[in-house]
């Protein structure tokens, strides 16, 4: 019987041991089953946080990539005195030769993606004769040698637009065009607004004048609505507005304006300048008092907006000697910096440089010269044409007096945004 109990009792002992390790195995299996899927799911959230950081990344660079800059230059009045083309003509070739005047500010000219000024001239061909203020007729030669130092657009709205009448307009704007060039402001045929696109930045380009000193009556009535930009506020609410709907990123105003020879900007061209960005003017280039007058900025809506009221004479005869005013030799370059963000299609002005120039009339073997000089490059040293003590004091005149109105309230500011 003992015997038996015992072969009971171990069978009863195999049994229950045999059911107690396929339970621990079957628990193991399960244990490892869930480590393993465990495992590749988060492999699985690993490659893909991966491929998440790596089109990020893609995405970023692309992002980075999608910006656009290019860079505008304006000059002032560009003036043609008799004194200065008699200067330009050479009695051996029996021509007018201009190009020496720009030699030294070509560089700045030329490297700039769009170059602008002030034709405050006419050329309106030889058989009428040329002539200096006040009904000025200048040989053409001036626009080969404006165009050789890289302008790429004038302005033609101004007060002597007209000297010599719709013939001179007409001819001005030929050669212009003869040259290589474009012109706002007047028109032969159509008034519309000039549209330029670099970079995939579309600029649109306005003119306006104040007057035509009594030259009006040269053109009929209805030549007056489309030939010359006169300056009307509604006439120029509603081109901008115009302009606004072509889906441009910049609209550019050059406007003749203002009080000659005076520093400071007018009540008028405050208030007008002042609704022009309101209207939806970007940048507005001021003209006429052939003194450098201050520029501004003004933030709208989170994107900053220029004013320069004057840019003085770039190019004259009138200075201390024939006017018995210093401020008439000075004028500036404006390099404004425009950038673009393709990816959210906003284009903000991203910097402005202030470059001050002084006309240099000496005489040469008897002969007048006229040179415009980029006044910082001849403070350093950078143009050799001696060193005459009195020369330097008046350039270091000149830089002072313009740069003491473009510093104040015309820098970019935090607010300035896409």
């Amino acid at each position: 019987m003992n015997r038996k109990f015992y072969i009971i009792l171990m069978l009863v002992l195999a049994f229950f041991l045999l059911g107690f390790i396929s339970t621990i195995f079957m628990d193991f299996q399960g244990i490892m089953g869930n480590e393993k899927e465990t495992y590749t799911h988060v492999e699985d959230d690993e490659n893909v946080d991966i491929v998440d950081i790596a089109e990020d990344h893609e995405e970023e660079t692309l992002e980075e990539a999608k910006i656009s800059n290019i860079r505008i230059l304006a000059v002032g009045d560009l003036m043609f005195h008799s004194p200065q083309y008699k200067a330009a003509f050479d009695n051996e070739t029996k021509e007018y030769d201009f190009t020496p005047t720009f030699k030294y500010v070509k560089k700045y000219i030329e490297s700039a993606d769009l170059a602008l000024g002030n034709f405050e001239t006419v050329t309106g061909g030889d058989e009428i004769g040329y002539s200096g203020y006040p009904r000025f007729n200048t040989p053409e030669a001036a626009l080969f040698a404006i165009k050789e130092a890289g302008f790429d657009i004038l302005s033609t709205a101004n007060n002597h637009s007209l000297d010599q009448g719709k013939k001179g307009l007409v001819n001005t704007i030929d050669n212009i065009h003869k040259y290589g060039m474009k012109n706002i402001g007047t028109y032969k045929e159509e008034n519309s607004i000039l549209v330029e696109e670099i970079n995939q930045i579309k600029i649109g380009f306005l003119s306006y004048t104040y007057g035509l000193n009594g030259m009006d009556y040269t053109l009929t009535e209805e030549e007056l609505t489309y030939m010359v930009n006169l300056i009307d506020e509604d006439r120029i609410k509603s081109q901008i507005q115009e302009a606004r709907a072509m889906d441009l990123d910049l609209i550019v105003v050059f406007i003749h304006w203002g009080n000659e020879y005076q520093r400071e900007p007018s009540t008028y061209q405050l208030v007008l300048g002042e609704k022009i960005i309101e209207w939806g003017g970007d940048i507005i280039l001021g003209s006429h008092p052939h003194v450098v007058q201050k520029s501004q900025i003004i933030n709208k809506e989170g994107k900053d907006k220029f004013i320069i009221y004057s840019m003085g004479n770039f190019l004259s005869n009138q200075r201390r000697e024939t006017m018995g005013n210093s401020y008439t030799e000075d004028g500036i370059m404006v390099e404004l910096e425009i950038e673009k963000n393709l990816t959210e299609n906003s284009t903000i002005i991203k910097n402005i440089h202030y470059i001050p120039t002084w006309v240099h009339r000496y005489r040469d073997n008897g002969r007048l010269v006229y040179e415009i000089l980029p006044i910082e490059d001849y403070l350093k040293g950078d143009i050799q044409i001696g060193d005459d003590h009195i020369l330097r004091d008046r350039l270091e005149k000149s830089f002072n007096d313009t740069m003491e109105n473009m510093i104040e309230n015309s820098t970019i500011s935090e607010l300035n945004q896409y």
